[in-house]
């Protein structure tokens, strides 16, 4: 099938299968390699983006579904820059293996999004779709809310 999808601001006109989930499409041949492949069945949310601005798991979507859609990775936050909230996870040690990273990022812009100014509690709530293996999530949590205060929803 033939999908034309918005990747990081640029338009592609691709033949994929109709059965190739999102995220290999992003992988493989669109070559946005930051977005991790985690565990192929929604439940680390490591493979996170946002598809017209709502955050999804790219492995639960298949790519003949993003048809026609923006889709934004971690590598299309920002031209040149950093986003807040990547400079947050960096300045706050929010990050051990990085594998989680990107998702846990992308999963926090919404949350930010939707509360920009929330709770301990809140960014726990918000990030729970979201599993790191390493950190125990207090610097997570840490980056999330320094992330915040510096307006980081941008």
């Amino acid at each position: 099938m033939q999908i034309q999808v918005t990747v990081d601001g640029q338009q592609r006109v691709d033949e994929v299968e109709p059965r190739l989930l999102l995220v290999h499409y992003l992988r493989e041949r669109v070559g946005k390699v930051g977005t991790p492949v985690g565990c192929d069945t929604s439940n680390c949310g490591a493979c996170t983006v946002q598809v017209d601005g709502q955050t999804v798991k790219s492995c639960s979507l298949l790519a003949v579904q993003a048809d026609g859609t923006e889709v934004t990775t971690i590598e299309g936050l920002a031209n040149g820059e950093w986003h807040q909230v990547q400079t947050s996870f960096k300045e706050c040690h929010g990050l051990q293996c990085g594998y989680c990273t990107p998702g846990m990022i992308m999963a926090a812009i919404d949350l930010l999004k939707e509360n920009p100014d929330p709770s301990e509690t809140q960014i726990r709530d918000g990030l729970e779709g979201n599993l790191c293996r390493c950190t125990g999530y207090h610097n997570i949590v840490k980056s999330v809310q320094h992330a915040a205060a510096q307006g980081g929803a941008r």
